[in-house]
């Protein structure tokens, strides 16, 4: 007898993770089509795809009181004005607006580009789905309940081909008629070039400027003191940053940020910063759907992330029908018709299906093209009325073989890195930086190629637009492009626990190679360090010299807290408050590791050594016991740890749901270690924030499981794994209810913090002041003047 598979009797959550795995398999396999070499479609064959670069965009407008430089063309006049062409300029080519999607001009033979291969890859996908006869399977499998959005599957796929066709009148061809408009992206008419230098650009410091006024009223009302007793030199510059962690992150960093603004805190705060699901967070927070409001984002989320982001019916709606299609589809297109050159992977298909799931409103007609460029967050930040955004990325650095070593010369022998290592690189509304390069370009230029430090024209005259945020969510939480070694850390506990120590042994003294190897490719934009070898810093790899594409994935893979660009010299913050919701934050120490940077930026006051026990047994814990034991069957007591510095490090206690960290601007002596820091337990302690040669204050908030919402427990709960992307509403209010409860938990020792560090740097401006009406009274005296200011009858 055969067995019947009922499908209405598989529960919910069993079916939404069978529905996930099955689409998610399905995805595999046609990422495996895609990308194996077909011939070219038609359409595709009979034009010079790398003589057009493409873009996209659209017209819709964001609200009624919309910024005036968002009225397409008095943004364009105003912004050519602050973007004017020099006369040293080499003028691009003509400008034409109007490109046909139907030149007869043919393809370079061998070098197909990455559109005429993705049209192709849906073609046949297309046929292999119509092929497919779902009505005989059905009546062969009795009993079976085969979902509805399989028969129409067939239905989408063609309407997608159709639509990817670039005929005219189609959504493609449509898309690639704008992306020559510059009403509707003004940005195609802007020179960009590559700004070198270790400084803040322009624009931000003008931002910290304005975001002064409005931090100092907000810390009054914080602290509870008069407007007048704040000077806006004695305000903390406060960065807030968010972890990494999929849609727990999201959801988690959401609520601790609503606690900080119902608090009054985040009115306070200059930077925030995230990795990850909390860059997704940051996406809505400066976008029409979350309205500057995280209780409206909590509110869209529950609307919205009920569904699986790989859920083929709401998915494939989405994308194949107006006005869904053209928002979604408009980056990508951009993409691979704008650089001929560029990849197509699965992080720009996962970045597709996360801006379906986020950037989409309950109300579909609702959306606004607006909210798909970063650089328009600046009308949020540029009157400094929100906290600067800050996304990040990284880029693993794989130099040659360490084998080369002994043929190299003494001294390149320490002045090359011969081990790998990640390159942070930051998005805000302004800038696209890497630090270690020293270089960045503007925002709005990001997706266009580059040479020699300038941005390339097209042939028609104009720029690329500037590359879409779906595409660029997908780079941000792209943990799944994690290296084997990251992968085998996953699966670790279950080898050794299977009894295989052999092999484990055999893998991990592999890690050296392991970490060289990344099964999914990252996605790529285009390098902009082009042409810039004797520019940038010496201590720059060779590879950034010859790469054409950066390959960027997700930041979590260095440090899964953005840490590392609040501490960029000029930016000066004086408060960290970090919302952690890792998926293992007591194992995985994050504030430990930004030792390493500190140190090798010569970073002054960070708490070095900051951190706690780890909740597992690592080596040196068990070398630490064998010592102890050791001593004890000897008799003699045990020592206690030894400090080279000679300074007393403090104990470091276990994770709480709040702790602060101290550190100190005290220089290290030559032969000793950094100095400690300081931890902040009860107000007795807070005038180690006060002390004049204090430095930054570290506030950790963990997302663990808290009595005062029992039964949530991040650690063991299925729902919140990093790689689930369904939540219900009330899964939604337990993850919630939990990041309220630790925040309320360390709220009072959060303000005391932000206070102790207003009254430190208010008694510094009073000592500098003290100290110049004393210089000045010194002068009046040697002059003659006496303390009054008046002249005596000798002068």
């Amino acid at each position: 007898m055969h067995r019947a598979i009922r499908w209405h009797h598989i529960g919910a959550r069993r079916r939404q993770y069978a529905l996930g795995t099955a689409f998610g398999a399905s995805t595999v396999v046609a990422y495996h089509v895609w990308s194996t070499p077909r011939l070219l479609l038609a359409d595709s064959a009979t034009e010079d795809w790398s003589a057009r670069p493409a873009t996209v965009t659209s017209n819709q407008s964001f609200s009624d009181h919309a910024h005036g430089l968002r009225d397409a063309p008095g943004r364009i006049d105003a912004l050519q004005t602050a973007h004017p062409r020099t006369s040293t300029d080499v003028p691009p080519p003509s400008q034409t607006e109007r490109h046909s999607g139907l030149d007869l001009k043919a393809s370079l033979p061998g070098s197909p580009s990455a559109w005429s291969n993705v049209t192709d890859s849906v073609a046949a996908v297309g046929a292999t789905i119509t092929g497919f006869d779902f009505a005989s399977v059905r009546e062969k499998i009795t009993g079976a309940i085969v979902p509805s959005w399989v028969r129409m599957l067939p239905g989408y796929v063609h309407k997608l081909q159709d639509e990817l066709s670039m005929a005219p009148w189609s959504l493609s061809w449509e898309i690639w008629e704008e992306a020559h408009n510059p009403e509707i992206n003004p940005e195609i008419t802007w020179d960009a070039n590559v700004r070198i230098s270790s400084e803040l650009c322009a624009e931000e410091k003008s931002f910290l400027r304005k975001r002064r006024r409005h931090t100092a009223k907000a810390l009054a009302r914080y602290l509870g003191v008069p407007e007048s007793e704040v000077h806006p030199e004695d305000v903390p510059v406060i960065g807030m940053c968010g972890s990494g962690g999929g849609l727990r992150a999201l959801v988690a960093g959401a609520a601790s940020f609503l606690s900080a603004a119902e608090d009054g805190l985040f009115d306070c705060v200059t930077y925030s910063a995230g990795v990850s699901g909390s860059c997704w967070l940051q996406t809505l927070y400066y976008s029409s759907i979350g309205q500057q409001s995280h209780a409206t984002i909590l509110d869209h989320l529950k609307n919205r992330i009920g569904v699986h982001i790989a859920s083929p019916p709401a998915l494939l709606a989405l994308v194949g029908q107006a006005p869904t299609n053209k928002y979604l589809l408009s980056g990508l297109v951009e993409k691979l018709r704008g650089v001929p050159d560029a990849d197509f992977g699965l992080v720009d298909i996962y970045g597709l299906a996360l801006a379906a799931r986020l950037l989409v409103p309950n109300n579909e007609l609702r959306i606004s093209s607006y909210d798909l460029n970063i650089s328009n967050q600046r009308f949020y930040t540029d009157g400094g009325q929100q906290p600067l955004p800050i996304y990040t990325s990284v880029r693993h650095e794989i130099p040659d073989s360490a084998g080369k070593v002994e043929s190299m010369a003494r001294d390149a022998r320490f002045t090359t890195k011969h081990f790998d290592w990640f390159q942070w690189f930051e998005w805000t509304p302004y800038e696209f930086f890497c630090e270690e390069l020293d270089a960045g370009i503007p925002t709005w230029a990001v997706g266009r190629q580059w040479d020699g430090g300038h941005g390339k024209w097209r042939e028609n005259g104009f720029a690329l637009p500037e590359l879409r945020i779906p595409l660029m969510m997908g780079i941000w939480g792209s943990a799944f492009c994690a290296t084997l070694s990251h992968y085998y850390k996953e699966i670790r506990p279950i080898i050794k626990a299977s009894g295989l120590g052999s092999l484990d042994a055999l893998l991990t003294g592999k890690n050296e190679e392991l970490v060289k190897v990344h099964p999914v490719d990252p996605a790529v934009i285009p390098n902009f360090a082009l042409g810039l070898r004797d520019k940038l810093p010496a201590a720059c790899p060779e590879s950034i010299h010859h790469a054409t594409h950066l390959q960027l994935m997700d930041a979590g893979m260095a440090n899964n807290l953005p840490i590392y660009p609040l501490l960029r010299p000029g930016r000066d913050v004086d408060v960290i408050i970090a919302f952690d919701a890792s998926a293992d934050v007591k194992g995985d120490n994050w504030i430990k590791v930004t030792d390493g940077y500190a140190r090798q930026r010569n970073i002054k006051g960070w708490p070095m050594g900051a951190g706690w026990p780890p909740s597992t047994n690592t080596d040196q814990a068990t070398i630490h016991q064998l010592d102890e034991a050791s001593q004890a069957s000897s008799g003699k007591p045990a020592k206690p740890a030894a400090s080279t510095s000679g300074y007393l490090l403090p104990p470091n206690k276990e994770l709480g749901y709040c702790t602060v960290w101290a550190g100190t601007k005290e220089e290290n002596h030559e032969y000793m270690d950094d100095p400690p820091h300081s931890l902040i337990e009860t107000a007795a302690d807070d005038h180690h924030l006060a002390a004049r040669n204090a430095g930054i204050a570290v506030v950790y908030f963990p997302f663990l499981a808290n009595d005062a919402v029992p039964g949530v427990d991040p650690l063991k709960a299925e729902f919140m794994s990093t790689w689930n992307f369904v939540y219900t509403p009330e899964e939604i209010d337990s993850v919630v209810a939990l990041a309220r409860a630790n925040y309320g938990a360390g709220r009072e020792r959060t303000k005391r913090t932000v206070r102790a560090v207003w009254e430190r740097k208010r008694a510094g401006r009073w000592e500098r002041e003290e100290e110049v009406r004393e210089f000045e009274r010194r002068v009046r005296v040697r002059r003659g003047c006496g303390d009054t200011g008046h002249w005596d009858h000798f002068s």
